[in-house]
């Protein structure tokens, strides 16, 4: 399923909020939209103004908060009934390699938190491990060196360099990229 077909589309009125920001409110279940998570990263538009953010469930119901440069930078503010499209960011667990995918089905605990990782690091993970298709052995050893550490809520340790040469390294927040040594 591909971003264009999970958009969603809404007019609301957005919400003041202390330390001037703002709340807005999301009329549907997201995780019924894009399955179950504690949270979800969206990006989108807000009276045709990008924006991104990450949708939650507060004590009223799904929303997202704009933040005050957000807030001072674009012509929308609390009070203003706005067109809101928004669409989740990065990969979802549905555009998942189906190894991929049932090894985080396998483990609830490392599939929910890979769930809530930003799209930037959900991305990297995905592009490391898809760079083994062709190598079954190697592919199964990655993705194993992936959800061990999310399955702790870790980030993923250093992570080998296999025979073509790439080298993945993480950073503190679990992110793999890729560095061609050739």
């Amino acid at each position: 399923m591909s971003g264009p077909t999970r958009s969603r589309t809404y007019t609301t009125t957005v919400e003041a909020l202390p330390k001037a920001r703002a709340r807005v409110p999301v009329p549907f279940d997201p995780n019924d939209a894009w399955g179950a998570k504690r949270e979800h990263h969206i990006g989108g538009t807000i009276a045709a103004m990008p924006v991104r953010g990450t949708i939650t469930h507060d004590g009223e119901g799904w929303c997202f908060s704009l933040g005050p440069a957000w807030l001072r930078d674009c012509p929308v503010g609390p009070g203003d009934c706005v067109e809101v499209v928004i669409v989740p960011e990065g990969p979802q667990r549905a555009d998942l390699a189906p190894d991929v995918a049932a090894a985080l089905d396998a483990n609830p605990t490392a599939g929910e938190f890979f769930d809530t990782l930003a799209q930037f690091y959900r991305s990297a993970y995905v592009r490391w491990i898809d760079a083994t298709k062709r190598r079954p052995d190697v592919r199964a050893h990655r993705i194993a060196q992936v959800v061990g550490p999310v399955e702790r809520r870790q980030e993923a340790t250093r992570l080998d360099v296999d025979v073509a040469g790439t080298i993945c390294a993480s950073s503190k927040f679990a992110v793999c990229t890729q560095f061609l040594t050739r």
